[in-house]
């Protein structure tokens, strides 16, 4: 049996039923994150689900220096303090940089580390060392195993408050594939694991100046990460994907978010009643 992360609430592991990390890929302002915060929990409580929002007030992996960042540290703390507070859920957000650790960690519930980032020993500790649970994920140039040396990095401060997370891996050029392998191999490190479906669906740099993808296999590849059984769904969304300021082609619109909550959280049903 998996281990369990406490978040808010919010139980991640073990036998609890999936959870979801859902929310915007950056934050554009208070405004819109508090109407994408109440449409996502509608569509959660239509679909019976629990979930962490998230977004981020600084992409700092664009593929292009001309491509929108994001609010910035300061604004983008402030507003996802505010939707925790106000929406009474957890919040999750990224971290590039090992002194963006402790300030984060003050306003948010769960850290993220990017993929990219995820062999970075001194962010890693840094990480740790706030004492929130951390959402690492799997870089797209690492095996499945390999995770094992990160969250070993993460739990050396003390804190094993751990998800790893797989959000595809490198396949020649412009291209990800999911081996769903890896799944259930990160599992045998004893953490959760969360499977990011719409990185995964991502073209990286596949339009030139920006990541192209396809949103449209997003449900598909989250219903087999349940068939095969994991601890958490990652699904971006957004209201208008295809105007967004980063990872539109990837996010699944926000009003058809319940029908694939739903669907998820049968197929993890499923699964469960199956395997047990």
């Amino acid at each position: 049996m998996t281990k369990t992360v406490d978040i808010l609430d919010l139980t991640v592991g073990g036998e609890n039923p999936v959870a979801f990390i859902l929310g915007p890929c950056q934050l554009e302002s208070l405004d819109h994150a508090r109407m994408m915060a109440e449409k996502i929990a509608a569509a959660c409580e239509s679909a019976g689900a629990k979930f962490i929002f998230k977004s981020s007030y600084d992409k700092a992996n664009r593929s292009s220096i001309s491509t929108k960042r994001g609010l910035g540290m300061d604004e983008g703390l402030t507003i996802l303090s505010r939707i925790r507070d106000e929406f009474g859920v957890p919040v999750l957000t990224d971290v590039h940089d090992a002194h963006q650790c402790a300030p984060v960690g003050e306003a948010v519930d769960v850290l993220q580390i990017p993929a990219f980032l995820c062999r970075q020993t001194d962010l890693l500790l840094a990480a740790g060392e706030t004492g929130k649970a951390i959402n690492v994920k799997k870089g797209q140039f690492l095996a499945p195993w390999d995770m094992g040396n990160v969250a070993d990095k993460i739990a050396s401060t003390g804190n094993e408050k751990i998800m790893l997370c797989d959000r595809g891996t490198s396949f020649g050029y412009n291209t990800l594939v999911t081996d769903f392998r890896g799944l259930p191999i990160m599992a045998q490190t004893g953490y959760p694991v969360v499977f990011d479906a719409t990185h995964s669906v991502q073209q990286p740099g596949g339009q030139g100046t920006t990541s192209g993808g396809q949103r449209e296999f997003a449900p598909i590849l989250a219903r087999a990460a349940c068939a095969v059984g994991v601890s958490a769904v990652f699904l971006e969304t957004h209201e208008d994907p295809d105007n967004a300021p980063s990872d539109g082609p990837n996010m699944i619109p926000v009003d058809e978010l319940a029908g694939v909550l739903s669907a998820l959280v049968r197929y993890d049903a499923l699964t469960r009643e199956l395997i047990q």
